[in-house]
Parts: C-alpha cells; sequence; structure tokens
C-alpha cells in the first residue's frame, strides 16, 4: 500500500465528507442490490430503499455543518430514522442511532472512539430485529465491528484509516460468505444485498480518506454480468412490505416489539424513546398504524406491494412503467393484468391516517364514512412517496410515466412533478390527465396498454394526449349530505335539492376543473335517467370504452351499466369498479360515477 497521511481521529466535517463519499458510492450501485436482492423477500428494492435513507441523510448533512462529531452523528441517526425504508434501510437506521449514543459527548472520534462506537452500534443494529438471521447485514455489520477492535488490540498506534481499511478487508469476505449462511442467497447464487450496501458504503469512505477526493465515485464500479441471481421464486405469505414512523416521550419498544412479533414477519424497531421507525411485513397494513398509534404519534405510513415487485425484481423491461395515484379508480384486476402502478393518497379520519386502497379499501372506507363521527379528509402523497416509487421502477423499467389526478382539484400532480425533477436517477414523463376518478382511470389503462404494446415513454404520452378529449367523466350525487358535510357545498344548496326531489351532476371540463352541470329531476329509476344524459353527451366515435364506478351502490352501478351499453350502439368493453376516497369522501354512498372513452386502438410503435 502507498504510503499516505495518518488521520488521527475524525471530527464532524470529516464524518460528513467521508459518508458522503460512501453514501455516492452506494447509490451508483442501487441498480445492482435491486438486482441481487433475494433476501428476506426477492422484491428487487433493496437497493432503492437503501438509496433512499441514504439520500435523507446526505440532505440533512449538507443542511448542518457541524464541527463537532458527535453532533453530526446526531444529525445522521435523526435523518436516517426519518428517511429510513424497506428492512436493510431501518438497520442502517438503528447503526447510525448506535453511533450517535456513544459518540454524543466527543467532539472528535480517534481510533479508540471509533472502536466503541462501531460495536455498540453493530450491536445495536443486531437488538432492533426480534429474529436476527446470520448471513445478512447484521453479520456483516458484527464482523466489521470485530475486525476494528482486534486490529487495535494488535495494533495499538493504529490510526482511523488503517482500521477502516482492516475492517473493510473483514467485511468483504464475510460478504462473501453470506451464501454459506443462507440457503436462499446459495440457491440465488448471489451474496445478500443489505451488506453489499454496507460493504459498498465503507468502500466509499475508504476511497475518500485514501484519496480526499469525491471524483469519479458517482460512476459506481463495474458489475459482473454473473453478479444477477439465478431465478427465485415469492416465498412469503405476506404481501405488504409496511413501516411508519412513531414519534412521543418515553416510547416502550419492548412493548411494541411484543406485540407486533406476533402479527407478522420481518419485524425491525429501529430508534430510541423519542422516535422509533417500524418495519414489518404483514398482509393487512393497518394493524401496524393501529397499534402504532396507541404508542405515540404516527407519520411516515408506507406499505410496499411486495408480491408486485417480486415480477419484476432481477429483471430490466424494454417499455415504460405507467403509474397513476389512487385518484384514479380502475377495477383491481384490469390494474394487476395492465401491470399499472399506483401510489396511495392518505386519508384520515380524526387522527387515525390510512393508504388509500391499501390500508383502507373502498368498501371499508365507506362504512368508516358513515360510522365515523369526524368527516374523512384526504391529502397528497408526499413528494418522497413518488420519488421512491419513480426510482424502484426505474431500476427494473426504460422509463416511468406519470398520469395524474388532475391539478385543478389537489396538490398531487405537483407533489408528482417535484418528486419527478429530484429523481435524477429516473427518467420520468408526467401527464396531468385534467379527469378525475374512472376517466383518470379510463386515461391510465390506455396508457399501459399503449406500454404493452410496444411505445416508448413520450410516444405513450402523446397517444394519451390525443386521447384525452376523448374521454369524457360525469358523476351524480343522490344525496349532498357529505358534501356538506365536508365543507364543499354549502348546507342550503342540500335543502333546495332535498326540496326540489332533484339529483346534482358534475362533470369534468376539459381544462380539469370539477363543476356542476346540470341535475336529474326526480328520484326514482336514477341510473336509467343518468344513462340517457350521458349517452346524449358521449363523445363522437365509431367504438367507446365505458367505466362505471359506484359509491357503495353495486346494483345501481350495473343497471347504469346496462341501460348505458343498451343506448350505445358499439361498446368496445365496459368495466366496473368502486370509487375511493378521493371522489367518495364529498359524493358520499349512493354516487355514481360514468366515464366514457371514445376508443382507438393504441398506434404502433
Amino acid at each position: 500500500m502507498s504510503s499516505v497521511t495518518a488521520i488521527a481521529y475524525v471530527d464532524g466535517v470529516r464524518v460528513r465528507r467521508a459518508l458522503g463519499a460512501g453514501i455516492q458510492h452506494v447509490i451508483a450501485r442501487r441498480d445492482h442490490l435491486n438486482a441481487i436482492n433475494v433476501f428476506p423477500v426477492p422484491d428487487g428494492d433493496t437497493g432503492t430503499n437503501i438509496a433512499f435513507t441514504l439520500h435523507t441523510v446526505l440532505a440533512a448533512m449538507s443542511e448542518n455543518m457541524q464541527r463537532h462529531a458527535g453532533h453530526m452523528l446526531d444529525v445522521v441517526a435523526s435523518a436516517a430514522l426519518d428517511g429510513a425504508r424497506g428492512n436493510s434501510g431501518a438497520i442502517l437506521a438503528q447503526f447510525f442511532q448506535g453511533l450517535s449514543e456513544k459518540a454524543r459527548d466527543l467532539e472528535a472520534l480517534g481510533p479508540e472512539h471509533l472502536v466503541a462506537a462501531v460495536s455498540h452500534a453493530a450491536a445495536s443494529a443486531r437488538g432492533a430485529l426480534t429474529q436476527p438471521k446470520e448471513g445478512t447485514l447484521l453479520t456483516v455489520m458484527s464482523d466489521f465491528a470485530a475486525a476494528l477492535s482486534e486490529e487495535l488490540a494488535r495494533h495499538p498506534g493504529a490510526d482511523v484509516q488503517a482500521l477502516l481499511i482492516k475492517g473493510l478487508e473483514h467485511a468483504q469476505v464475510s460478504l462473501a460468505n453470506t451464501p454459506n449462511q443462507l440457503e436462499a442467497l446459495k440457491k440465488a447464487g448471489v451474496v445478500d444485498a443489505g451488506a453489499q450496501g454496507f460493504v459498498d458504503l465503507v468502500q466509499g469512505m475508504v476511497d475518500f480518506l485514501r484519496d480526499g477526493s469525491l471524483e469519479s465515485l458517482a460512476a459506481g464500479v463495474p458489475l459482473p454480468a454473473e453478479a444477477h441471481p439465478k431465478d427465485v421464486a415469492l416465498d412469503t405469505e405476506f404481501r405488504y412490505c409496511t413501516e411508519c414512523l412513531i414519534t412521543g416521550i418515553a416510547l416502550d419498544r419492548a412493548a411494541l416489539c411484543a406485540e407486533l412479533n406476533i402479527a407478522g414477519g420481518s419485524l425491525v424497531v429501529a430508534g430510541g424513546a423519542q422516535k422509533l421507525r417500524v418495519h414489518i411485513h404483514l398482509n393487512e397494513p393497518d394493524l401496524l398504524f393501529r397499534v402504532a398509534a396507541r404508542y405515540g404519534k404516527v407519520a411516515g405510513e408506507k406499505a410496499d406491494d411486495m408480491w408486485r415487485q417480486a415480477r419484476v425484481a432481477g429483471k430490466r423491461l424494454p417499455r415504460p412503467a405507467v403509474v397513476t395515484d389512487s385518484g384514479a379508480d380502475i377495477p383491481e384486476n384490469l390494474r394487476e393484468a395492465l401491470d399499472i402502478h399506483m401510489v396511495p393518497v392518505r386519508v384520515h379520519f380524526g387522527e387515525h391516517a390510512y393508504l388509500d386502497k391499501v390500508s383502507l379499501k373502498p368498501a371499508d372506507f365507506y362504512r368508516e364514512l358513515m360510522a365515523s363521527p369526524v368527516p374523512p379528509k384526504t391529502s397528497q402523497p408526499p413528494p418522497g412517496d413518488f420519488r421512491r416509487e419513480f426510482s424502484f421502477l426505474a431500476s427494473h423499467y426504460e422509463a416511468v410515466v406519470y398520469l395524474g389526478l388532475t391539478a385543478k382539484v389537489s396538490g398531487t400532480f405537483q407533489a408528482a412533478c417535484s418528486a419527478a425533477q429530484r429523481a435524477e436517477d429516473a427518467a420520468v414523463t408526467t401527464l396531468d390527465t385534467r379527469n378525475v376518478s374512472c376517466g383518470q382511470g379510463l386515461l391510465t389503462v390506455y396508457a399501459a396498454e399503449c406500454a404493452l404494446a410496444g411505445l416508448d415513454a413520450a410516444a405513450v404520452r402523446r397517444a394519451v394526449e390525443d386521447i384525452m378529449h376523448r374521454t369524457l367523466t360525469w358523476g351524480m350525487i343522490p344525496d349532498l349530505t357529505h358534501a356538506v358535510r365536508g365543507g364543499r357545498v354549502p348546507r342550503s344548496k342540500k335543502l333546495v335539492a332535498d326540496l326540489l326531489h332533484v339529483t346534482p351532476l358534475l362533470t369534468a371540463l376539459p381544462d380539469g376543473q370539477v363543476k356542476s352541470c346540470g341535475a336529474l329531476l326526480g328520484r326514482r329509476g336514477l341510473p336509467e335517467k343518468f344513462a340517457a344524459y350521458v349517452a346524449r353527451r358521449a363523445p363522437a366515435g365509431d367504438r367507446h370504452r365505458l367505466l362505471v364506478g359506484h359509491c357503495a351502490a353495486p346494483a345501481q352501478a350495473e343497471a347504469l351499466l346496462a341501460a348505458l351499453k343498451r343506448r350505445l350502439p358499439a361498446v368496445e368493453s365496459a368495466f366496473l369498479t368502486e370509487v375511493g376516497p378521493a371522489l367518495g369522501s364529498h359524493a358520499g354512498p349512493g354516487a355514481l360515477v360514468v366515464s366514457i372513452q371514445a376508443y382507438t386502438p393504441p398506434p404502433g410503435p
């Protein structure tokens, strides 16, 4: 090894620079980590989750220039807990938490301090899991910490850089051995993805300390073709990778772990007495959120569908991924068949928050709507939800196309655009559908058909823009009670509607606004009357595609669809779906939505 200047200590500035270099190195290898991800679930998102976690740390370090090493590690630990995603992200967050706890009062870390802090961090990370497994990130962290301790014992005069170099060597050996400890890794012919991410982090830090430069780190390290796993079957009884952040005073971590440990798998609880990041695999994500709410304030709810992620894990599909938000109402089987991805809107009943169509299905929403003493509120997904989804999909598709709820009624589209601009590693095309509910759904379905037909992202966008003006949406609201309750409609309008026995109608205008467009007289035979109204205004075309949505009114929806089929001469296809909270929270039970599209097949690539 060439002669280098000894590094006797690291202060806050060196921590920030070295850790920043390590983070850049990991982010550059994100796609590789996704590709080799097979444990605990082969869902192909370990790289995305670690990168998202570390992006949060990088941003926090940039905004908090601390010369005090302990204070800088406090910043790192807090940010990691806030941004932790996935099993590996939560374990990394707890590793940083352990570093912070041991070094909090230290202005600079010498060799002895570093060894003690890393040993405590590795033990703390292991303690975050109720059922730790060997051959994972935990094993490599422990071996890394042990190597530092052994090196300092053999060479008491070793400096910080020498310790880290020796620790990296042992971590690489430990990483290479992970397939011998976990059968899933051996079958796939890969090392553990989370452990690889940790080694990449240390490698980037060592390279920086050795060279003192961040140049060329972003390019990463060339990956051998054999690094990708063999075909791996998804073997898990749980569907959702579920997470949240809990804040409070004197949080009872042990009690929380005991309660959750019997509920699901892959439980990780990272953090301390005032902030906990919880990660668990469940079939019903709301179980975590309800339990967590009994311990403190819950935020950052997330639930990723691992079954869907596993379908593309380890693959690179030569077409764009199509994404929408849960403001779009699409039959679930159609969404699955066309590989449409969805970012959920938040739904709030009082203090409790749900993930639309994930932790709260439409049928459950209407039961809660009728029982809740307070009206529901919806809020747009934070940009981070979009950025994480875009980043994951960019690892497995050639591009990403997002079709959003009209910007005239929600900030959801703007949140997605903000995320797309910050997702430097993802080519994202965003399109305001200027529509809602079933109309947004039909346009998303068409986009997915175009992608499957071989169109690239730009061509998908052009095709959707072409058919957008031929996709029209109307809504019928028999009872204005919930619109009044939520503050969207004055009580006087409901009184007039009830007095005159009229049923208000709404439509999505070409510019994306949703406005009143008239009313139906009488309260009987509404599906037939609504069908007649819509059929007279159907967009011109040889064939039509229909999507009828209902708010807890399936029989009326079926009657409406049948009436529309009788009145429209050539229906290419027709679908029924439940309407979610984005519209249903204001329209209330009994409301119906219909969207009609003058359909033409997707153009050729």
